[in-house]
């Protein structure tokens, strides 16, 4: 699989976005997904930060379904442009679990997500009313959130251990629901891919920031999957739940299409 790299204007002047892009090798146009990458552990090895993220285990699979997908790089992450900016300590010495500075951060995301919106709509390449949102942690919490936050951009959201904050923050009690939250008025199905053992966010948490969810209006539905933060290089663990979500995407809009508000376990 080849991938192409270019750039984008953000909403800063002199900061541009690196965005990384997989896409089958038939004509176009093609149903899109934008795939949100991570945070970088504690954030305090800043040499984390200049690494571009583009999970082949994504790219594979989506691309093997007929989907496009490209990788944005926030700012000051892999070759973006712009200051790191998402929730740091003033200190340097990590990320901060003050959730002002947390939720600033955050904000901060979803703007840089905007601007890759904004390229996509300019694309004669994609399908328009075919657009997905997905992603890793950080970029899980942030897909669903985004979704609610911007209604009728996207047709599915998919989270994969999706969290802001890990449980070395007492806040991130606060903050992940708060943000999580934020998606339910997006009216569409989403798909939650967990890890049980995962060592940043108990299973136990992230049930609560789904069920959360559901109070709130959301759609979903949540697998709990034998592995830990590292599960979506495990396709075998979720593929299939996967398989089926895209599926449904691929089927005209339905409110009845078979997205289960229930948790499965693998």
């Amino acid at each position: 699989m080849k991938f192409e790299k270019f750039f984008i204007p953000s909403d800063q002047a002199d900061a541009r976005l690196e965005v990384v892009l997989a896409k089958p090798q038939s004509d176009g146009p093609h149903p899109t997904v934008v795939f949100n990458h991570g945070s970088t552990g504690r954030g305090h090895n800043k040499s984390l930060y200049s690494r571009t993220v583009c999970p082949a285990a994504a790219a594979n699979y989506f691309v093997e379904k007929g989907w496009m997908v490209l990788f944005p790089q926030r700012r000051g992450r892999g070759k973006s442009g712009g200051g790191y900016g998402e929730g740091l300590a003033p200190d340097g010495s990590g990320y901060s679990c003050d959730v002002d500075i947390t939720i600033a951060g955050f904000e901060r995301a979803v703007e840089d997500v905007d601007a890759v919106v904004r390229h996509l709509r300019e694309r004669s390449d994609v399908v328009q009313g075919q657009l997905a949102i997905a992603g890793v942690s950080r970029g899980g919490i942030l897909s669903i959130a985004y979704a609610g936050m911007r209604p009728n951009t996207f047709r599915g959201a998919i989270n994969f251990n999706g969290g802001w904050l890990g449980r070395g923050c007492p806040s991130h009690e606060v903050v992940n629901p708060s943000i999580f939250e934020r998606g339910a008025r997006a009216g569409i199905p989403t798909l939650w891919l967990h890890g049980s053992f995962d060592q940043y966010y108990r299973i136990e948490h992230c049930r609560e920031n789904f069920e959360r969810f559901l109070s709130a209006g959301g759609k979903g539905k949540f697998v709990a999957a034998p592995m830990g933060h590292a599960l979506l290089f495990k396709p075998a663990l979720w593929e299939r739940h996967l398989d089926q979500y895209m599926s449904d995407l691929d089927e005209p809009r339905n409110p009845r299409s078979g997205i289960s508000r229930r948790g499965d376990n693998l």
